[in-house]
């Protein structure tokens, strides 16, 4: 039982003893007490004072009598009008910190067969330009959602839809059959998501370039559109692909394939996987099957234009159009025939889509379709909505090759690790350079990530590479750079033969039991991050304990404290310390180093 039942507990026992009542246990109100007043836990007494039939301050000093002479957790309380504040003894943080350090995955849930399933979907590209930014992010919180579900004592499958069809697909096919005079990701050295991503630019161009010409012959620029020959040809191109021409889906397969090497480089340089892809061209044809046979039960009906559509009005929403009047699919009916065929795949509990802000009203429509379309779980889906993410530059446009480029963005901040580790002076130097690439690379990504996930996902943020990597503050370096302090500390503690078995000090300091109450309060940051979804909230629990331990390192000895009980103890506070931290910062995705 931890400290909170425990004192909880202790309140009903003493309104029962003293006031001969039964008070419910959740409705205490047990909170951590403020910075400026002593103790570690308050309890409200106000709604004791129908029982106590007594002024606020007396029936908070009863109640800290009892509470005093029954339980030896408390060593002490005070009274502050209608609160009462509980000091917890030293010695039961000692004993809570050896039980921390025996619990080899401490603030987590173990998973078992028995485990909710839940789906993850996040990333979802398209197939004809490389990941940037926006991706990033999108990745990043996809992948910490995940863990921080696992960590909760889900079973979790990421997934990934990949948008691998449409007129965007045909740009980039079209663009490279009359520009590329036969390139390849092998004779150019591209990766090639990033060929592929160069002929959508190259065709963007093109076209812009024959509408200025048709403009300039005397057309209105919506005459001009609707008659570009270039536009024509792409459009002609995907009814050939949709009729399943051999010489168009032979390309097809061909330029995609480039694409997903190139993604698979990316994605693991960026650390994330995913259980099972899914792809668009698979998916759209059940949407269309599943969409029609609802539309024989009477679930959709059909419009004289021959369209179908679903009505929700009833349900305070509009009308949605599935399938157009020419019998082609849209995003919606698309995302119904994923839902299929992950259902099929597996028994899902709970499905959670990441996917940007602007998507806000479309998983609306998708939750009630679903549900209307018998999937147990469609009502309560999951949009994890987030902000958008944007450099100082501004905005980007993929077709205009404007967008920050991830790989390109990786390299740069690798490369900021490394000048600012240069820059502090040669902690690294008696490392290879190989052991030095290595390092910079988990400082760099680090930087990036926690950058990234710190912030409230539901917010646009504006990312700052030159921010992101600096040693001090809210940022990933430092506390990776306070993770590899207590690795060194306990190095150190172990070459001097400090034995920590022996961490049984009289007394402890305020600040020690500080951090043994935040690492207290790492499982419930789990659960909170795993009941809101997210991540920030494991950041910023990450930086808070860093921030207090490295408090606690400037103000007190370790390793040359003369008494070894003492000394003992605070080498084993640091290991659990980095125990946690690097639990926090791997829920995030993110590596710290054993070394800076």
């Amino acid at each position: 039982m931890n400290i909170e039942q425990t004192l909880v507990n202790g309140v009903v026992e003493a309104i029962k003893t003293l006031y001969g009542a039964n008070f419910n246990a959740e409705k205490i109100q047990l909170q951590k007490t403020r910075k400026e007043f002593e103790g570690d836990y308050t309890v409200v007494v106000f709604p004791f004072l129908a029982l106590s039939k007594k002024r606020p301050e007396e029936t908070a000093q009863e109640i800290g009598d009892f509470i005093k002479q029954q339980l030896p957790e408390v060593s002490a309380f005070n009274v502050v009008k209608g609160f009462l504040n509980l000091s917890i003894a030293p010695a039961y943080w000692v004993g809570l910190l050896e039980s921390i350090d025996k619990t080899d995955k401490w603030g987590t849930v173990p998973v078992t067969e028995a485990s909710p399933l839940v789906m993850v979907e996040y990333s979802s590209p398209n197939t004809n330009k490389p990941l940037h930014l926006g991706h990033i992010r999108n990745n990043l919180l996809g992948y910490a959602l995940s863990n921080i579900i696992a960590a909760n004592g889900n079973r979790v499958v990421k997934t990934n839809i990949v948008n691998d069809r449409g007129i965007h697909i045909c740009k980039s096919m079209l663009a490279w059959q009359k520009w590329g005079n036969g390139e390849t990701p092998a004779s150019s050295g591209k990766k090639g998501d990033h060929l592929i991503g160069d002929y959508y630019v190259a065709f963007d161009k093109h076209y812009k370039a024959e509408l200025n010409e048709l403009i300039a012959g005397g057309m209105s620029k919506e005459e001009a559109e609707a008659a570009s020959p270039l536009m024509a040809e792409a459009r002609e191109m995907l009814v050939k692909w949709e009729q399943g021409d051999k010489e168009v889906r032979a390309l097809w397969e061909k330029m995609n394939n480039w694409v997903y090497e190139g993604f698979d480089k990316t994605y693991k340089r960026l650390g994330v996987d995913f259980d099972k892809i899914y792809y668009e061209s698979d998916t759209y044809l059940v949407g269309k099957e599943t969409v029609l046979g609802a539309l024989e039960k009477g679930i959709f009906y059909r419009r004289d234009d021959n369209s179908v559509w679903a009505n929700l009005t009833a349900d305070g929403l509009d009308e949605k159009l599935l399938l157009r009047s020419d019998g082609t699919s849209v995003y919606m009916t698309q995302d119904i025939g994923t839902a299929q065929l992950r259902f099929r795949d597996y028994p899902i509990d709970k499905m959670v889509y990441v996917v940007g802000n602007e998507q806000n009203y479309h998983f609306q429509v998708l939750s009630l379709l679903l549900d209307k379309l018998g999937f147990s779980w469609g009502k309560g889906l999951v949009h994890f909505s987030y902000g958008m993410g944007e450099l100082p530059e501004g905005k980007m446009k993929s077709r205009e090759g404007t967008v920050v480029d991830a790989d390109d963005l990786m390299d740069e901040m690798i490369n900021t690790a490394r000048e600012t580790s240069e820059e502090l002076g040669g902690k690294l130097n008696d490392l290879s350079t190989e052991e030095k690439a290595e390092i910079n690379r988990i400082i760099g990504l680090g930087a990036l990530k926690y950058f990234m996930l710190k912030v409230d996902a539901r917010k646009n943020m504006l990312f700052n590479p030159k921010e992101s990597i600096d040693f001090n503050g809210n940022t990933g370096p430092f506390i990776q750079y306070t993770y590899a302090r207590t690795r060194s500390i306990e190095r150190k503690a172990a070459e001097a033969g400090v034995d920590i078995t022996k961490a049984t000090p009289e007394t402890i300091s305020e600040k020690e039991c500080a951090i043994i109450r935040m690492l207290n309060d790492f499982p419930a940051v789990v659960r909170e991050a795993g009941k809101d979804y997210s991540p920030s909230g494991i950041a910023n629990y990450a930086y808070e304990l860093v921030k207090e331990y490295n408090q606690f390192y400037h103000d007190f000895s370790i390793l040359r404290e003369e008494n070894e009980a003492a000394k003992a103890f605070r080498v084993l506070l640091t290991r659990n310390v980095g125990k946690v931290v690097k639990t926090a910062m791997n829920l995030l995705g993110i590596e710290v180093p054993e070394r800076m």
